[in-house]
C-alpha cells in the first residue's frame, strides 16, 4: 500500500531534500569512539555530564526552588518502535527514505547537539572528534542518500579550524555544524572568583568577539562548506522556569539563530566573504522575516544619513517654546532642562550628545547602502531551517513582506515532535493543499534552497548522490566543475 508521503512525492516534478534530519546516536558505540580519542577518563567525564540531566528529576521541589533548577526536556525521541529503530540504524533509514517521500537528507546530531557546549576544552574537542569519526563511518555505505554533518567546536578559532580541516580533508565531510553563540564570562566579573560562576555574555563570534574568527570563515570558503548553526538558547537567563519545559523550550532555537544572524549581518561577514552561505537551522523563518524588516527600519532611522543629529535641536527655540507653553516650574528650570534633552542620557548637554566620535554607522561593516542591499543579503546568503508543521514558513514567500527568503525543509526526524515519520511530507504539503504557498514555493522549500545552500562553494556537493543530476539541472550546473577544495 502506497503511503500518503509516497503519493505526494510521485506527484512532484522535483526531488525532496531534507535539509535537517537527525539520527539517534548509539551511545555505547559513541563511547567506544570517545575512548579511542580521549581515553577512559573521557568516558567518565562524559557520563558525569550526562548525570546532570537527571538533576531536576531527582530533586525535591524545595531543592529546585533553592537551586533554580531549570525544567529540562523529559522526552526527546519519537516513541514509535519502527521510527525509533529507523533513527538508530542508518541502513534502515536508507531503506525507508523513499517511503517517507524524501530523496536525500542531511543528517544532524541528536545527542551530539550538546557536545559543542561542553565547557571543558579537551573533552569538548575529544567528543566532537569521536562523534565525527563514528558518524562518517556509520553513514559511509549510504552516501548516495545522506550527507552527515560534522560537529565543529568553535570556542576558539583555532579549535574550529583544526576540526574543520580534519573533518573535511581527512574524514570527507561536506557539511558542518557549529555553535554560533559562545557563552563567555565577563572579564571584570570573573576577576578574583571562579570564572564558571561569573556573570557571562553571549559572544556571537561574528561581532565584537574578543577573538578573531576571520581565519575560520576563510577556511570555510577554502574548503567549500556552508556555515550552518544548530544550537539553542536553553541556558540563557530568560529560559529559567523550574516547572514548565514548554516555557523554556518555545523559540529557543529561533532566539539563538536571531542572535547569531544579527552578528553575521552587522559584523560584515557576508561583505568580507560574499560566497559564504549561512544556514540557521530548526528555528523557522518567522524570526528572520522580523529581523529583515527590523534591519530595514533601523537602516532608515539609525544610519548617519538618517539620524536626526542632536545638534539640530535649537536651544533658543526650546527656550521660546518653554516660555510660551511651560508652567512656572518648567520656566524656572528652563536652563537645566537644556542639559536633559535626551531621556537616555539625562543631565548631558546637546554639545556632548552630538560629538562626532559618538555618531556611528552600525551598517558600515555590512556595506549596506540601500534597503535592497539588506533584502539581497538575506535572500542570497541566508537560509532558514523550517519544520514541516511550521505554518509561518509561508511568510518567507508572501510578496507583502517586500522580500523573499529561503526556508529549507527540515524533517527533524528522531525528535519528539515527529511522532510518525510518514506524516512529515504530508504535513509540509498541507501548505500547498490549503493554498498558503504555490507549487513553486514548495519546490524551493523542499529542494532548491537546500541545494543552493550547499553548492555555492562546492558545486560537487551532491556528486554521486541520487539527486546529482536534478540539482545540476535546477541550478544550471550543466558541466563538470572542479571540487571547491581541489
Amino acid at each position: 500500500m502506497m503511503h500518503r508521503a509516497t503519493e505526494i512525492h510521485s506527484s512532484l516534478k522535483h526531488p525532496v531534500i531534507d535539509g535537517d534530519g537527525h539520527w539517534l546516536e548509539p551511545v555505547p558505540v559513541f563511547l567506544e569512539y570517545l575512548c579511542e580519542v580521549g581515553g577512559t577518563q573521557a568516558i567518565d567525564r562524559m557520563r558525569a555530564l550526562w548525570q546532570r540531566n537527571h538533576a531536576w528529576y531527582r530533586s525535591t521541589w524545595s531543592e529546585r526552588q533553592h537551586n533554580r533548577t531549570r525544567r529540562s526536556n523529559w522526552w526527546g525521541v519519537t516513541s514509535k518502535t519502527l521510527d525509533k529503530a529507523t533513527a538508530l540504524l542508518p541502513a534502515l533509514l536508507n531503506e525507508r527514505l523513499p517511503e517517507l517521500g524524501i530523496d536525500f537528507a542531511l543528517i544532524y546530531p541528536s545527542l551530539g547537539l550538546a557536545l559543542n557546549g561542553i565547557a571543558q576544552d579537551d573533552l569538548r574537542r575529544a567528543a566532537a572528534r569521536a562523534y565525527n569519526k563514528m558518524t562518517i563511518d556509520m553513514f559511509a555505505p549510504y552516501a548516495a542518500r545522506f550527507a552527515p554533518v560534522a560537529i565543529i567546536p568553535a570556542h576558539t578559532p583555532q579549535e574550529a579550524i583544526e576540526e574543520l580541516e580534519y573533518a573535511v580533508d581527512k574524514l570527507g565531510y561536506r557539511a558542518i555544524m557549529l555553535k554560533g553563540n559562545q557563552e563567555r564570562p565577563i572579564p571584570s566579573a570573573a576577576e578574583g572568583i571562579d570564572a564558571k560562576k561569573a556573570a557571562w555574555y553571549v559572544d556571537t563570534i561574528a561581532l565584537d568577539s574578543p577573538l578573531n574568527y576571520d581565519p575560520f570563515w576563510q577556511r570555510c570558503v577554502d574548503l567549500g562548506v556552508a556555515v550552518t548553526q544548530h544550537s539553542g538558547s536553553g541556558g540563557w537567563p530568560d529560559r529559567c522556569s523550574i516547572s514548565n519545559f514548554t516555557y523554556n523550550h518555545i523559540g529557543h532555537f529561533a532566539a539563538s539563530n536571531h542572535a547569531f544572524a544579527r552578528g553575521v549581518f552587522l559584523g560584515g561577514l557576508v561583505r568580507r566573504y560574499p560566497s559564504l552561505n549561512f544556514g540557521f537551522m530548526e528555528g523557522g523563518v518567522s524570526w528572520a522575516c522580523q529581523l529583515c524588516a527590523d534591519l530595514i527600519e533601523h537602516w532608515e532611522k539609525r544610519r548617519p544619513a538618517g539620524l536626526q543629529n542632536p545638534s539640530a535641536t535649537s536651544i533658543a527655540e526650546m527656550h521660546r517654546f518653554i516660555a510660551k507653553y511651560g508652567d512656572g516650574r518648567l520656566k524656572a528650570n528652563a536652563d537645566a532642562i537644556m542639559n536633559s534633552l535626551d531621556f537616555l542620557r539625562p543631565e548631558c548637554s546637546v554639545e556632548e550628545l552630538a560629538r562626532p566620535e559618538f555618531i556611528a554607522d552600525d551598517f558600515a561593516a555590512a556595506g549596506i547602502e540601500s534597503k535592497q542591499d539588506i533584502c539581497k543579503l538575506f535572500s542570497d546568503n541566508f537560509y532558514f531551517g523550517c519544520e514541516a508543521d511550521d505554518r509561518t514558513t509561508l511568510w518567507a514567500f508572501d510578496p507583502r513582506m517586500g522580500f523573499r527568503l529561503r526556508p529549507v525543509f527540515s524533517s527533524d526526524f528522531t525528535h519528539f515532535d515527529v511522532p510518525d515519520f510518514t506524516e512529515v511530507i504530508p504535513e509540509a504539503f498541507e501548505m500547498v493543499e490549503k493554498g498558503f504557498v504555490t507549487e513553486q514555493d514548495f519546490r524551493e522549500f523542499t529542494f532548491t534552497n537546500a541545494a543552493r545552500l550547499h553548492t555555492r562553494n562546492n558545486p560537487n556537493f551532491f556528486k554521486g548522490t541520487v539527486v546529482e543530476q536534478a540539482v545540476a539541472d535546477e541550478l544550471g550546473l550543466k558541466t563538470a566543475l572542479p571540487a571547491a577544495n581541489a
